[in-house]
């Protein structure tokens, strides 16, 4: 399959076009027109410090449907513990930061470079970008982020620094999009971690049916901050 070069234009060729890897395209910017109009086809930027920029629609591609989360005996009895305060957007910058330091400091690499935490802020600004927050006491101890378009949450990234903590938002983001008419969150790369929710891997056109089922409009909701903390 070709590697497609992206021009000023905001526009991408095919998804059904990706290598076996998902590789896509190069090039282009990470200003938020682009990455709408990339989500919104099931497109997403991953790349390393350094390198060009790579646009990516993996496949098959790893989906949760809100009606089949699923969580272990033990997570359910952590959340009945409520040992930790959930919040939603009240911290986004710090949860992208935290999601790359916990990754470098296990020794792995990350994607979540300077260039990406700002474009993301901009998309958090404007109402796209989300967060989920878990607490204990002023500490952030997990959460995750990611991009919502009308009844789809697109999944980037989560951290943990105490036991659960993550599966703690991942509950919490569910239950959140579940009230609000939302139908699945996109996983992007497949995980055991993820597999064990009950998140399954479809046909990447299956997904490209599911985008164009569940994306009418592209306008964003705004900011999911209500005053009102969640205890779990």
């Amino acid at each position: 399959m070709p590697l497609f070069k992206l021009s000023a234009e905001i526009a991408f060729p095919s998804p059904l076009l990706a290598d076996e890897d998902g590789l896509l395209a190069v090039g282009g910017d990470l200003q938020p027109a682009r990455l709408i109009a990339a989500y919104r086809s099931g497109i997403f930027p991953w790349f390393s410090q350094g390198d060009p920029l790579l646009w990516w629609f993996t496949h098959p591609r790893l989906v949760l449907f809100l009606n089949t989360f699923m969580i272990s005996r033990r997570l359910a009895r952590d959340i009945r513990k409520q040992r930790f305060t959930v919040t939603f957007d009240r911290a986004f910058a710090l949860v992208m930061t935290s999601c790359a330091q916990v990754r470098v400091e296990k020794g792995e690499g990350t994607w979540i470079s300077q260039e990406m935490r700002e474009a993301y802020c901009r998309l958090h600004e404007l109402g796209y970008a989300h967060s989920v927050e878990c607490w204990q006491g002023e500490t952030l101890v997990g959460g995750l982020y990611g991009v919502a378009l009308d009844r789809i949450f697109f999944g980037e990234s989560m951290f943990t620094r105490v036991s659960n903590a993550s599966k703690v938002a991942l509950a919490a983001l569910v239950e959140r999009l579940k009230a609000a008419g939302y139908q699945l969150i996109d996983c992007q790369m497949t995980t055991r971690h993820l597999l064990s929710f009950g998140a399954q891997e479809i046909s990447g056109t299956e997904f490209l049916d599911q985008l164009n089922s569940f994306i009418q409009t592209t306008v964003p909701d705004g900011k999911w901050s209500d005053g009102c903390d969640d205890v779990f």
